[in-house]
């Protein structure tokens, strides 16, 4: 019996190397309705998964922090807004799982975490986000 199990190929209970489905950021909102923006029906389903999506480091707030923002295009000033109404639609928080070190704002990077959506507000920073990946992390691509 025992030599019948060795012959058979080694199973792997490892994690899956994948990052995801991939995100653009034309697909995280489906509108700019009587209430703003309405996240897409992507986002929705995507809710609590893990994705990949490309863009730009918008330059951190401070140089020990754990999460930067994800920007469409190069930024070189951090897109933070005071509140929900006036939040961008084409940037996403980044909460990374490890630290790393922060890269250029003009440096196109891979992201790849879990994707949440809807008011938060960070308890550490008080900063208040609409998207986010969380156990994330990046590489320049």
């Amino acid at each position: 019996m025992l030599s019948t199990l060795a012959a058979l190929p080694a199973l792997s209970f490892a994690r899956p190397a994948s990052s995801g489905e991939k995100l653009g950021f034309g697909e995280l909102y489906k509108s700019f309705g009587v209430l703003g923006l309405e996240f897409s029906d992507k986002v929705k389903r995507l809710n609590g998964a893990e994705v990949t999506l490309k863009g730009f480091m918008a330059p951190p707030l401070k140089a020990e922090a754990n999460f930067f923002v994800l920007t469409e295009i190069p930024m070189s000033l951090c897109p933070f807004c005071s509140s929900d109404a006036d939040w961008p639609d084409n940037i996403l928080v980044v909460y990374l799982a490890e630290k790393q070190t922060f890269v250029q704002y003009n440096a196109p990077i891979e992201t790849h975490g879990v994707l949440e959506y809807g008011a938060w507000t960070d308890p550490e920073t008080g900063f208040r986000s609409q998207l986010r990946l969380r156990d994330a992390a990046f590489n320049t691509v």
